[in-house]
C-alpha cells in the first residue's frame, strides 16, 4: 500500500465514523468545511435586521421591519447583487438580545439595522464595534446608542434636538422674545431638553435673559397655580413643557382656568389623541410640539415616494407611523452608503461612508449625521387646531460639512 493511498483510507474511514457518530448533518458540515471551501465572490450583500419581532416590543418592532421591507422592495439590489434580509428576534428581552445579536453577526452582514429599544441596541454595541459592522437605529432616542459607539448611527433625532427646533420655531415663526420653562423636577431627559431649548433661545435671539423663568413641578401632581402664576408674572409669551401628556393635560387645564395666556411648546409625546382628550379641545388649542414625522408635509422628493409605494400596498387612506417611514430611511441609506464605496465587505469603510452622508433626501426629512452619529435633520413642527394635529412649520437646520478625517 503506498503512502497516499493509506493516507486517503484514514481520511475516508475518519468520515465514515463521524457519520457514525454524529449523523449526516455534521458530515455535511465537514464537507463544507473542508472539501467545498471555494472562494467564491459573496451572492447576495446582507442587511441584518435586528429588531423585537415577538414579546412585549413586538408591536414597535414590526414598524420598523414594515419600512425596511418596503424599501427593500422598492430598492432590492446594490452593488449590482441582490439585497438579503436577515433577520434577528431579540424578543423583547435583554437576555436573548445578547445571543441575538452574536448569532445575526456570525451570518456577516455588512450592515445592521434596528432596534427598537434603546437598551437592546446598547447590548449590542460592543458586539458590532469588535466586527466592525456598522448599525442604523431607527426610533430609539437615547443619546447612549451612538455616543462613543462611532459603529452606531440613528435616523430620529435625540431627545434634546426638540428643544433646538422648539427653539427655532419659537423665534423664526412666532417671533419670540421672551420665554419660561417649566418641566419636571429630577427628570434627566427634560432636564437635558429644555437646556437646548435655552441655549438656542439665547443664540438665535442674543439675549442671555430671554428666558424669562424656569419653573420646577413634581410629575402627578394636581396643583400647579404656584408655577403658574409665577410664570403669568413673568411676562413670557412662549413656555417650553418638556412633560408627559398626563402632566401636560393637567397643567394646561388649569391654565386655562386662571387665563394664562401664552402659547404651551412641547415634544413629540404630545402627539396623541390622548393628550388631546384628557387636556380637552379648549385647553390644547394652538399648543405646538415637535414630531418626527408628517406625511402632510411633503418634506422631500422621497417623502412623496415613500407615501405612494405606502399606501399602494395599505390603501389610499392609510397614514404611515414615524416608525415605518425612519425605517424606510434606514435602509435607503444603507444602500446609498453601499454604492458609494462600492463594496460591502469593509465595515471600517462603509462606517465612514455613512458618516459622511449630508442632506439625503429621507422619506423623514433632509438627514446629515453629526460625529456622534446623530442626525442634523428636518423637524415637523405641528399645532392643535379645532382637536386636529396640523401642520404648522418645518425646521430645516443648517448644514455644517465635518472632516471624518480629523
Amino acid at each position: 500500500m503506498t503512502k497516499r493511498f493509506r493516507i486517503v483510507a484514514v481520511v475516508f474511514t475518519f468520515i465514515m465514523l463521524m457519520c457514525l457518530i454524529t449523523g449526516c448533518a455534521t458530515f455535511d458540515n465537514f464537507k463544507d468545511a473542508y472539501f467545498n471551501n471555494n472562494e467564491k465572490p459573496e451572492e447576495t450583500v446582507r442587511i441584518g435586521v435586528y429588531e423585537p419581532l415577538s414579546g412585549e416590543d413586538k408591536k414597535f418592532g414590526e414598524l420598523e421591519k414594515i419600512g425596511i421591507e418596503l424599501a427593500h422592495e422598492l430598492y432590492p439590489k446594490v452593488l449590482d447583487k441582490k439585497v438579503e434580509l436577515i433577520y434577528a428576534d431579540n424578543k423583547s428581552d435583554i437576555y436573548v438580545a445578547e445571543a441575538a445579536i452574536q448569532e445575526l453577526i456570525a451570518k456577516r452582514p455588512s450592515i445592521v439595522l434596528g432596534s427598537y429599544g434603546s437598551i437592546y441596541s446598547l447590548i449590542a454595541v460592543k458586539y458590532l464595534e469588535e466586527a466592525k459592522i456598522p448599525a442604523i437605529a431607527i426610533t430609539n432616542m437615547n443619546p447612549l446608542v451612538t455616543s462613543n459607539n462611532p459603529y452606531y448611527f440613528r435616523v430620529c433625532f435625540v431627545d434634546s434636538f426638540q428643544g433646538v427646533a422648539v427653539a427655532k420655531y419659537a423665534v423664526e415663526e412666532m417671533q419670540v422674545t421672551s420665554a419660561a420653562v417649566m418641566k419636571p423636577v429630577l427628570d434627566d431627559v427634560a432636564t437635558a431638553v429644555s437646556q437646548t431649548f435655552s441655549n438656542k433661545m439665547i443664540q438665535l435671539t442674543e439675549n442671555a435673559n430671554v428666558v424669562v423663568t424656569t419653573q420646577e413641578y413634581v410629575s402627578g401632581a394636581s396643583d400647579f397655580e404656584e408655577e403658574l402664576t409665577k410664570i403669568k408674572e413673568s411676562g413670557a409669551q412662549v413656555v417650553f413643557m418638556p412633560a408627559k401628556i398626563d402632566d401636560a393635560a393637567a397643567i394646561l387645564k388649569q391654565a386655562k382656568k386662571m387665563k394664562l395666556n401664552v402659547t404651551f411648546l412641547g415634544t413629540q409625546e404630545w402627539e396623541s389623541k390622548e393628550f388631546i382628550k384628557l387636556a380637552g379641545e379648549e385647553a390644547v388649542e394652538n399648543v405646538a410640539f415637535s414630531t418626527v414625522f408628517d406625511p402632510d408635509s411633503g418634506i422631500t422628493e422621497m417623502t412623496d415616494v415613500f407615501l405612494k409605494v405606502y399606501r399602494g400596498k395599505y390603501g389610499e387612506d392609510a397614514v404611515p407611523d414615524p416608525a415605518v417611514a425612519l425605517g424606510f430611511d434606514a435602509y435607503m441609506i444603507a444602500i446609498n452608503s453601499l454604492n458609494r464605496i462600492g463594496t460591502a465587505l469593509d465595515g471600517e469603510l462603509l462606517r465612514e461612508s455613512i458618516l459622511m452622508e449630508q442632506q439625503f433626501p429621507g422619506a423623514s426629512g433632509s438627514i446629515t449625521f453629526d460625529l456622534s452619529g446623530d442626525p442634523i435633520k428636518s423637524v415637523v413642527i405641528k399645532k392643535v387646531h379645532n382637536g386636529e394635529f396640523v401642520n404648522a412649520y418645518t425646521v430645516e437646520p443648517v448644514w455644517v460639512p465635518i472632516d471624518v478625517a480629523e
